[in-house]
């Protein structure tokens, strides 16, 4: 069998959103804690039953059996704020206080009075705790409430260490349940603000692939139509109005779909010849071949002698903003204009310039032009660098031409 060509394609690669989940930690802490406590409160419990401090220590003994199911069968459930439904919060909370209230039925009256631990002791925090990650401050302080008077019936009346305790508690779930909801705010603000950005690249990427396009089309449409006359040059009216609304469309529309293929993509698969025929589609590409390409008649291509490899990506995006400061050249440098372009390996980059032999750009054509919605140099040159994390410099002297200058780390 003969061998097949095979069509190299430049994907382009729309932003991505990345969110960030400023809670997931907590969750994870939260999960920690509760284990934790489980093997304090059961150590603790332990201490006491040497120590002959309760009266009926198998009652005790079962509530912390059950403690222990309850905690481990419900890690999962401590694992994210989805997963912990208002149903598993009243549950969890209720096996605290039900700890905290069965405490004297457990332990002797001089323990008690001694200040000694609840059954449940210091365990208790993390299920007020996972109100505050859950609801907020509020939840939290009215749970740290509950906590309190939990405490003072096992108490039989107010103490220093139950006010302590308790204070200790409601202050820190409350400041915490703050915590997360300032960072909740902080994150939907972040990830809007990320939407918005995606969405202005996309645009931008459009407008480039468009004015690379369409506009350059119905420009030269109207500009032939005017020197044709009769009925072309209404033809070329039409074409002209019609670019201007395009134009304006795209300088202050909203974010449009991404095009299924960008200039880069046609550029690769029709004018750029392939560079291998087995090549696999992500490889890198050598530039020289790329600019090689689009030398002509008008155009002389100046490149090293060695390939210059650059990620698919990178380069198809690169020839497109060379070519095009070309079709600016072509457009605005006048009749039987040269144009030049030269490629620069440097050890930290690569320089592409292109320069021509026009009567050069008049001082503020470029901002003007941005105004109107021209935005070859904007978008299709600028912007393609700026997302790449590559600078352009534009350097013009009237009278003596222009020179478009890319610059891209590699």
């Amino acid at each position: 069998m003969g061998d097949k060509s095979k069509a190299v394609r430049i994907r382009t690669r729309p932003p991505r959103v990345v969110r960030m989940s400023v809670e997931q930690p907590l969750w994870r802490a939260l999960t920690a804690y509760r284990l934790l406590t489980l093997v304090y409160a059961i150590g603790l419990f332990a201490i006491g039953w040497d120590e002959d401090e309760y009266q009926r220590p198998w009652a005790g003994v079962a509530y912390l059996a059950l403690l222990a199911v309850w905690t481990l069968v419900t890690l999962g459930r401590v694992s994210s704020a989805q997963r912990c439904t208002k149903r598993f919060l009243v549950a969890d909370i209720s096996v605290a206080l039900g700890g905290i209230l069965l405490t004297p039925l457990v332990a002797t009256h001089q323990r008690i009075l001694d200040g000694g631990p609840t059954l449940p002791s210091i365990w208790t925090a993390g299920a007020v705790l996972a109100f505050a990650i859950k609801g907020g401050w509020r939840w939290a302080a009215v749970t740290s409430a509950l906590v309190g008077v939990a405490n003072v019936i096992e108490r039989g009346g107010l103490s220093r260490d139950t006010v302590h305790n308790v204070l200790l508690v409601c202050i820190a779930s409350i400041a915490i349940g703050y915590v997360v909801e300032v960072a909740r705010t902080s994150e939907r603000v972040l990830a809007r603000a990320l939407r918005i950005e995606a969405a202005t690249r996309e645009r931008e990427r459009l407008a480039r692939d468009i004015h690379d396009g369409v506009l350059q089309v119905l420009a030269m449409v109207q500009r032939r139509g005017a020197e044709i006359g009769g009925e072309a040059e209404a033809l070329g009216r039409m074409a002209g109005e019609q670019e201007v609304a395009l134009r304006a469309l795209v300088a202050a529309g909203p974010a449009p779909v991404p095009a299924s293929a960008s200039v880069a993509d046609d550029l690769v698969r029709t004018v750029v010849p392939l560079q291998s025929l087995d090549r696999e589609p992500d490889a890198p590409l050598d530039l020289s071949a790329l600019l090689a390409s689009l030398a002509s008649s008008g155009v002389t291509v100046a490149a090293p002698g060695t390939a210059v490899m650059l990620p698919t990506y990178a380069a198809g995006e690169l020839v497109a903003a060379v070519r095009a400061a070309l079709d600016n050249v072509a457009r605005h440098a006048g009749d039987g204009a040269h144009a030049w372009i030269l490629l620069e390996d440097e050890p930290d980059a690569v320089l592409v310039s292109v320069r021509d032999n026009g009567p050069g750009i008049p001082e503020g054509r470029l901002a003007d032009a941005e105004k109107e919605g021209r935005l070859g140099v904007a978008q299709s040159i600028r912007g393609r660098l700026r997302d790449l994390g590559g600078t352009v410099e534009v350097v013009s002297v009237p009278g003596q031409g222009a020179e478009v200058e890319m610059r891209l780390k590699k």
